[in-house]
């Protein structure tokens, strides 16, 4: 047995009977066919993960590392960059070579591969809007095979490969394409009040300002996993549709609202905020203090504690709006 505490965010102290990491493709396919009639997991970073309980199968985990410059016209440039690459030493490296569109989504955990698999986003950007392609391939046949964007069926926090075809390929490089062209995105709440608070002129904005603030926004609502564990934002924000915003305003006139593709995003943390759960905790589980969208290991958690933590809170937000709310973390069973 292999002990995986090391290898999630949420410090949950499972075990694997088997760890195996590869850094090419070539071992990635000579290793395929030991998987078969196993069963196997494919992890980044282990920053989207709640290890419920041991597993009984094959971790891996990928060591393809690598960002390379494959195109470039007057506009963009086109990276290819191995699943492996730690995503935030990736945003840094195009911040640094004038790069730009994933200033936004600074210091979200996790690895390259798990950015196509998540459709990772935060203030206002989400991955699928710069990835061009996704080299993935075929665990039954170690076929390579390429995913154009549309092909990938992007939606909000998701993928193909996370409902249609999980468990079917594992993500070895993604393309990104970025502009060559510094043009930020500052259409969110928190960053207009950052920008006001440190009185910041937009129009002279660099990256790495803009980089600098949205590291400081997260460290002051999202705990460090050195610290204390967490899988960051536990819960997707739910999308209800107008009738049911209404309903809703017409008892919490202030509630904060945004207009998406197919409805109006109600943000859960303020759901669970406004039912009390904020800084609250079942046994060695909480709802971190600072952001009620956080659930947090305090020390010898299990995965099924956070597991009857979320349960709950998911009820009473329930029982209180009639909305649904969904853990974005993976539970792995």
């Amino acid at each position: 047995m292999y002990s995986l505490l090391h290898h999630n965010t949420f410090g949950i102290d499972a075990q694997c009977a088997e760890f195996v990491e590869y850094d090419s493709v070539e071992k990635l396919q000579a290793l395929l066919p030991s998987l078969q009639g196993k069963r196997w997991l494919q992890i980044g970073g282990g920053s989207n993960l709640l290890f419920v309980k041991d597993f009984d199968g094959v971790v891996l985990h990928s060591c393809i590392v690598g960002c390379d410059e494959v195109h470039r016209d007057t506009h963009n440039v086109w990276l290819r960059v191995g699943a492996g690459v730690v995503w935030d030493e990736f945003v840094a490296y195009c911040v640094e070579h004038g790069f730009y569109g994933l200033e936004n989504l600074s210091l979200i955990p996790g690895e390259v591969g798990a950015s196509a698999v998540q459709n990772i986003g935060a203030y206002g950007v989400e991955a699928c809007q710069y990835i061009e392609k996704v080299e993935a391939i075929d665990v039954a046949t170690g076929a390579l095979r390429i995913f154009d964007n549309q092909s990938c069926q992007y939606a909000y926090r998701s993928s193909i490969f996370k409902h249609a075809l999980r468990g079917q390929y594992i993500i070895t490089y993604v393309t990104y394409r970025l502009s060559l062209k510094f043009s930020p995105d500052l259409d969110y709440a928190a960053i207009r009040r950052e920008l006001e608070q440190r009185g910041m002129n937009p129009a002279t904005l660099t990256a790495q300002d803009l980089r600098n603030m949205i590291i400081q926004i997260r460290q002051s609502k999202l705990p460090d996993p050195k610290e204390l564990g967490s899988a960051g934002s536990f819960f997707m924000n739910p999308v209800v549709d107008n009738e049911c915003l209404q309903r809703l305003l017409k008892s919490y006139p202030n509630m904060p609202h945004y207009n998406v593709e197919g409805g109006v995003k109600i943000p859960a943390g303020w759901l669970i905020d406004q039912c009390g759960w904020k800084g609250q905790k079942m046994g060695q589980a909480g709802v971190y203090s600072k952001q009620a969208l956080v659930l947090v290991n305090l020390g010898g958690a299990t995965g099924q504690d956070i597991v009857n933590l979320s349960n709950a809170v998911r009820k009473d937000v329930y029982d209180k709006f009639a909305i649904r709310i969904y853990p974005e973390a993976n539970f792995i069973e």
